[in-house]
């Protein structure tokens, strides 16, 4: 592709001549030199700025999807020349909430690093909402995340299995207690993700399930990552929901005491999210591998 149009993908996906000009690492001058040599070259004004904030105009909209389809088609070039071979190449953008990017996908991005080294992955991680907006946005290629709602426009793929636990701390009260009923777990302190997160959306749902309001559970504090829950956990008297992929290693050590309900439990997918006709090769080559990776 033309450097010029690079420059336009960055600026039109950014909305911003600054921050595409931070992300290509030249001047601001230059990516404004760039846009108006495009505009001289269709003869149309691809920008309109509104107060401090610009926005695509109706033709830049149109030769923003052009150039995606284009760049893409470069991207699967090269993966296909590099197939001949044998040589697969390229790279992506991917996104993964919390729990996965923490407990699940490191060790699947090494192995599929070790089969193809010359295929570079470019991790951003957050809960599960930011990840579908990043999906939307065109900031990623794919998101892994954890939640239950779809997106217009965006295709999921279960890829594994997962169960959310009742969790306390081996100092707390409550260690000793094997099981607990549900009218205890809405009374006993609790401490939950923030909200955004997919493990607190599939929380809500089984629980709207079970006819108890999530207004009902006393939660005490809500916090943006499960370390963080765990942390909290070490001196508090009370409970939390978890992954139970995230504190394997606490419950072998017996750090966290694992508390179960009797006839209730929490489970669900962890999923494959990506934009209908946005999907390269070396994308579809990670999914095959994600999908059949024995995790």
């Amino acid at each position: 592709m033309d450097y010029r149009d690079s420059v336009f993908i960055s600026v039109a996906e950014n909305l911003s001549f600054s921050k595409a000009a931070n992300d290509l690492h030249i001047s601001q001058p230059a990516i404004t030199r760039h846009i108006k040599e495009l505009e001289e070259r269709y003869k149309t004004t691809l920008f309109e700025r509104k107060g401090n904030k610009i926005y695509l105009t109706t033709a830049g909209e149109k030769v923003y999807h052009a150039f995606k389809k284009i760049s893409q088609q470069y991207r699967n070039l090269d993966f296909e020349i590099g197939q001949l071979h044998h040589n697969f190449s390229g790279e992506f953008k991917l996104g993964a909430s919390s729990t996965i990017s923490q407990y699940v996908i490191p060790k699947i991005i090494a192995s599929f690093h070790k089969r193809y080294p010359q295929i570079q992955i470019y991790l951003l991680n957050g809960n599960s909402f930011e990840m579908e907006n990043l999906l939307l946005d065109n900031k990623i290629d794919l998101a892994l995340v954890e939640n239950q709602s779809t997106q217009s426009g965006v295709q999921y793929t279960n890829f594994l299995d997962d169960e959310l636990i009742i969790v306390t701390g081996k100092n707390s009260v409550y260690a000793k207690h094997d099981t607990i009923s549900l009218q205890d777990l809405t009374q006993i302190p609790i401490v939950l993700r923030e909200q955004g997160s997919g493990t607190l959306e599939v929380i809500q749902h089984t629980l709207k399930k079970q006819n108890i309001h999530f207004e009902q559970l006393n939660t005490l504090i809500h916090l943006g990552s499960t370390e963080s829950i765990k942390n909290f956990l070490q001196d508090f008297d009370g409970l939390a929901i978890v992954s139970e992929k995230a504190v394997q290693n606490e419950l072998y050590l017996q750090t966290l005491v694992k508390i179960k309900i009797v006839g209730f439990s929490i489970s669900r997918k962890f999923r494959i999210a990506y934009k209908q006709g946005h999907k390269s090769k070396q994308v579809e080559l990670f999914e095959n591998f994600l999908v059949n990776y024995n995790i």
